[in-house]
């Protein structure tokens, strides 16, 4: 396990799609580690792959009471609107509104190779929306309104508030 530099934005690697992981190999296992050591470090909610310069689709995120650990993570149901504040990794310094749905519900791969699906409503299904738009290329400030420096305080309100 590692900790391993975070791709910032503007490096074009970040607008790329991932790959499909086909093969949970030991070399996939060793990345999620360091994914996870990675966010662990930043106090992150989440982390995509993309962000560590790997194009391959995996997932984690990880608030006070639960890790997922996601390999292939796809979308199947969307419920509700909510606004969100969001900030990420790749873009320090900085946060936006941005909709997202209120809840999702997501299927994928453990790291076992089992099928599983998450069902998470709030800010767990931002972060899942956010982490799975890095697999498509995507950063948050493309669809973001009131691009803002963070107010860390307010991110921890809403971190508090999802604990409940």
């Amino acid at each position: 396990m590692a900790l391993r530099q975070i791709r910032k934005e503007g490096d074009e690697l970040l607008t790329k799609k991932s790959k499909t992981v086909k093969e949970i190999t030991p070399s996939i296992l060793s990345l999620m580690d360091d994914m996870l050591d990675t966010l662990r470090d930043k106090n992150g909610l989440g982390i995509a792959a993309p962000q560590l310069g790997v194009l391959k689709r995996i997932v984690i995120i990880e608030d006070e009471e639960d890790l997922f650990e996601i390999i292939n993570p796809e979308i199947i149901t969307t419920e509700g609107n909510q606004t969100t504040n969001e900030a990420c990794l790749s873009i320090p310094g900085l946060c936006g509104d941005i909709e997202r749905p209120f809840r999702v519900v997501v299927k994928g791969l453990n790291r076992q190779g089992d099928e599983i699906e998450v069902d998470v409503e709030d800010m767990l299904a931002s972060a899942f929306s956010h982490e799975i738009d890095h697999l498509e290329g995507v950063l948050f400030l493309q669809n973001a309104t009131n691009i803002r420096p963070i107010d860390v305080d307010e991110l921890k309100r809403r971190r508090k508030k999802a604990k409940k």
